[in-house]
C-alpha cells in the first residue's frame, strides 16, 4: 500500500487494533451495565453509536485513541462520514472483522476505503 513498515503511518498490527477493540468493548459494557442491563441489543447499540460518535470527528473509536491509532481513507485523509458508517456497520456482524487481507486489512476496512494507521 505504500505505507512505510512502522512508525507514524504504518499499518496498525492486530495487536494494537486487537486491544483497541478491547477497550472499546469496556467502555461500552461500562455503560451498558450503569443504564441498560437486561436489554438484549443494547450492548450492540451502544457499541455501534459510541463507534460512530467518536470516528466520524475525532478519526477513531476511544480504544483508537487511547493506542494511537486513527481511521483514514486510503489516501491517508479523514475517513468521512460514510465510510466510518460502512466500516461500524460491517464490524458489528464481526464476520468481515475476522477475515484479513495481505495488507492486514480486515474486510470491514476493505469494503470501506479505510485503513487503521498508527500515528506514533
Amino acid at each position: 500500500m505504500g505505507r512505510p513498515q512502522s512508525g507514524p503511518g504504518s499499518i496498525a498490527r492486530p495487536g494494537v487494533r486487537i486491544a483497541a477493540l478491547a477497550i472499546d468493548f469496556a467502555v461500552c459494557f461500562v455503560v451498558y451495565a450503569l443504564f441498560f442491563y437486561g436489554s438484549s441489543w443494547a450492548s450492540l447499540v451502544i457499541f455501534i453509536v459510541l463507534q460512530l460518535a467518536f470516528l466520524i470527528p475525532f478519526g477513531g473509536s476511544i480504544g483508537h485513541l487511547v493506542m494511537g491509532i486513527r481511521l483514514v481513507n486510503l489516501q491517508n485523509r479523514w475517513a468521512g462520514v460514510w465510510r466510518p458508517i460502512v466500516r461500524t456497520l460491517l464490524l458489528a456482524l464481526l464476520i468481515p472483522a475476522l477475515i484479513w487481507n495481505a495488507d492486514q486489512r480486515g474486510l470491514h476496512d476493505v469494503f470501506a476505503g479505510t485503513v487503521l494507521v498508527r500515528v506514533r
